[in-house]
């Protein structure tokens, strides 16, 4: 019995340093995405209309001024992308562009405090062709496989952001957060 106890706090303890060492190492890739992103914004001055984001590249970064927080932006939203920040859905628009800019990331990581923000916060999306300012308007919970949030034919500029949901849902969430910002003037 003593036997099988200990074996018991040993793979306890593996799964604890397992996960310790994930946190740590995605920590570490967003740190370094956002030190890249920062290079990108102070050091490129092109406009809108020539900006091209490749996949897998840092392409800006949002701020959340509420929550204190800076978070690169990912051109991409597989599991590598994601893995260091805020993915870009690649195909929606882009700061300046009329129609849906979509950015997604995991609640467990960039997104961690993301229920804190209400209606009226902001958002800032700072690009290498500028800075823009949103103004949170409407929250939802959906459905995981409610693909309705997506709206490619949108007429205005509308800043969507969605993570996975309930935030401390342990396993694959069974729904998306989502918040929709609208630009400030």
């Amino acid at each position: 019995m003593r036997y099988i106890s200990i074996i018991i706090i040993i793979i306890g303890l593996g799964f604890i340093g397992y996960s310790g060492f994930h946190l740590w190492n995605s920590k570490q890739m967003e740190k370094e995405a956002l030190e890249r992103a920062e290079s990108i914004i102070s050091n490129d001055n092109s406009d809108a209309a020539s900006f091209t984001p490749q996949f897998g590249e840092e392409i800006g970064i949002l701020e959340l001024p509420k929550l204190k927080k800076s978070l690169p932006i990912v051109e991409g939203v597989d599991e590598d992308d994601l893995a260091k920040g805020v993915g870009h859905y690649s195909g929606t628009a882009l700061p300046t562009e009329k129609g849906q800019i979509v950015l997604s990331g995991h609640r467990d990581t960039v997104f961690r405090r993301l229920g804190e923000l209400e209606i009226g916060d902001e958002l800032h999306v700072q690009m290498p062709y500028g800075k823009f300012k949103y103004s949170i308007e409407e929250t939802e919970i959906v459905s995981a496989d409610d693909l309705t949030v997506i709206r490619p034919d949108l007429e205005e500029e509308m800043l969507t952001v969605t993570t996975c949901y309930p935030f401390r849902y342990v396993g694959d969430a069974p729904d998306r957060y989502i918040i929709y910002a609208k630009p400030m003037n």
